[in-house]
C-alpha cells in the first residue's frame, strides 16, 4: 500500500520568469480582448499571476506601458525597403500597417502619440525616409509622402473601426435594412445616397478593395506630381 502523499511537502511548481517583454505582451493581448478601457495595472498582473507591485520592476507606470506596447505593434509593420522600387514599398509598407492596426484597433490614434518613440518606432521611421531618399525624393518630398500615406492609413483604419461592419457581407444586410426603412420622401429627398445604399445592398463593401484603391490613386499622384514640389 502506497504511503499518502503530504502535499505540503511537494515543490511549488515554478513560476516563468516575468521580464519586460512578457509584461508589454501580455498588455497588448488584454488591449485586443478588452479595449485600453479595460487595461489597468491590476488587471494585468491579476493576468500574469503576479502582485501589481511586480509590474514596476520593468514598466515605470502605464504610459511606459503602452509606449512599449505601441512599439510592438511598430515590430509587426513591414519595413520599407528601396531595392524594390519605392513604390511596391510604400504600397507593401502601407498594407502591413494597416493591417497591424486592425489587429489591433487600441492602437489607432496612438501610434505617433506624445511620448518615448521606441526602437521599433524609430527603425520603421528611419526606414521610411531612407526608402524615400535612397530612390530620389528631395527632403521636402519625403515629408509630404510620409505625411500623405499615415494620414491615409489612420484614417481609414479609424473609419473602419467605428463603422459597425466587419464584412462585405455584413455591410450589404446593413444597407439592405437601412434601403427597406427609408420611406418616400427620404429616398425622393437623397436620391444618391440611396443610389449608394442600394448598390452597398447588392454586393458589400470591401475594406481591403476600397483601401487597395485610395493607396494606388495616392502612390500614382505622388509618382505624377512629385517634381513639382519645391525641392528642400
Amino acid at each position: 500500500m502506497k504511503e499518502p502523499v503530504d502535499r505540503q511537502q511537494l515543490p511549488s511548481p515554478r513560476r516563468a520568469r516575468l521580464h519586460r517583454e512578457a509584461v508589454l505582451r501580455a498588455g497588448v493581448g488584454l488591449a485586443d480582448r478588452l479595449g485600453l478601457d479595460g487595461l489597468t495595472m491590476r488587471v494585468l498582473s491579476q493576468d500574469l499571476g503576479v502582485v501589481p507591485m511586480a509590474l514596476y520592476k520593468h514598466v515605470a507606470n502605464k504610459q511606459e506601458l503602452l509606449e512599449g506596447m505601441v512599439d510592438l505593434v511598430w515590430s509587426e509593420v513591414t519595413e520599407p525597403d528601396a531595392e524594390h522600387g519605392w513604390k511596391q514599398a510604400l504600397r507593401n509598407r502601407s498594407v502591413s500597417l494597416r493591417d497591424a492596426l486592425t489587429r489591433h484597433r487600441w492602437a489607432v490614434g496612438r501610434m505617433e502619440a506624445s511620448g518615448r518613440p521606441g526602437p521599433e518606432n524609430l527603425r520603421q521611421h528611419n526606414a521610411m525616409m531612407g526608402c524615400l531618399r535612397e530612390s530620389g525624393f528631395s527632403f521636402r518630398a519625403t515629408v509630404h509622402v510620409t505625411s500623405l500615406l499615415d494620414a491615409y492609413v489612420y484614417g481609414f483604419v479609424l473609419q473602419q473601426k467605428t463603422l459597425s461592419f466587419e464584412t462585405p457581407e455584413e455591410s450589404a444586410a446593413a444597407a439592405a435594412a437601412t434601403r427597406n426603412a427609408e420611406p418616400e420622401e427620404t429616398a425622393a429627398r437623397y436620391p444618391y445616397l440611396l443610389e449608394v445604399v442600394g448598390e452597398l445592398a447588392k454586393e458589400g463593401y470591401d475594406y481591403d478593395a476600397e483601401f487597395a484603391v485610395g493607396l494606388d490613386v495616392l502612390l500614382d499622384g505622388v509618382e505624377l506630381l512629385r517634381g513639382t514640389w519645391r525641392e528642400g
